[in-house]
């Protein structure tokens, strides 16, 4: 059975969990000028890959 033969120093876990962030979710502009996520339809215009996909109430 493999056992650690030595502690691991709180530094090097430290060091290890560092590396681990919540990554930045990526943005588009889309035709209409707002920006949006990418690969989702735009919440603003409704559009998506150059069509409209949802019913947006124009205010």
């Amino acid at each position: 059975m493999a056992v650690p033969k030595r502690k691991k120093s709180k530094m090097r876990v430290r060091q290890r969990r560092a590396q681990i962030k919540a990554a930045v979710p990526g943005t588009v502009t889309c035709e209409c000028g707002a920006t949006r996520l990418a690969h989702r339809a735009c919440p603003a215009c409704g559009k998506y890959d150059g069509r409209q996909v949802l019913d947006v109430a124009e205010a």
